[in-house]
């Protein structure tokens, strides 16, 4: 990217975090980014092209949980001693993703509702990259009886439901709250594994 195009996305963000993507203007992004308006319909046609170079990029390296490939190959190539050893290596890996990257996430989330090419673009990283390691790893802890025999999809809901919520509230809803992050980590440790646990 050019340093005009960089300018350009690091105002983007700021501004669609702030205020949401439908409520900014280009003229705004380009008045930030120290740019003609003309410059950004240079490099994106359309603000959802920008918005799309922002959150497609941020969203294959890992912005949502479970994503992205470096993902799979740090945490789930490992071994672990037991599932609990296993939720904590997630939690971890994805709470120091979300700590360095809080605004693109919260763009995401703010917008996922809103833009099929985000939803369509998560189902199929998720079926790609992820789905498969975690249903070796499920079954692999079913059969040392560790977890409870539910529907392996139920399993990854839970998880998924339950550290996403935990990072977006960190992150995105409260992230000026005074948190004990290592004690929060405990605690949705000890509440996935009281659901999850034989």
């Amino acid at each position: 990217m050019s340093e005009k195009q960089k300018n350009i996305v690091k105002a983007a963000i700021e501004l669609f975090a702030e205020k949401g993507f439908s409520a900014t203007s280009t003229s705004e992004i380009a008045k930030r980014a120290g740019v003609a308006e003309g410059t950004i319909f240079r490099h994106y046609k359309t603000k959802k092209d920008l918005l799309m170079a922002i959150t497609m990029p941020a969203l294959i390296e890992g912005v949502v949980p479970f994503l992205a490939q470096d993902f799979a190959e740090e945490v789930f190539q490992q071994d672990y001693s037991d599932f609990k050893s296993f939720l904590r290596a997630i939690i971890i890996n994805r709470f120091e993703f979300a700590k360095n990257n809080g605004k693109v996430i919260k763009i995401y989330f703010m917008e996922l509702m809103y833009h099929d090419e985000l939803r369509t673009q998560f189902s199929e990283i998720f079926m790609t990259h992820v789905k498969g390691h975690f249903d070796t790893l499920i079954d692999s802890y079913k059969e040392k009886g560790e977890l409870m025999d539910m529907p392996n999809s139920t399993i990854m809901r839970a998880l998924i439901t339950n550290i996403v919520g935990f990072l977006l509230t960190r992150f995105v809803v409260m992230p000026d709250a005074n948190w004990d992050d290592e004690a929060e980590i405990d605690f949705t440790v000890r509440y996935i594994m009281n659901g999850l646990a034989k």
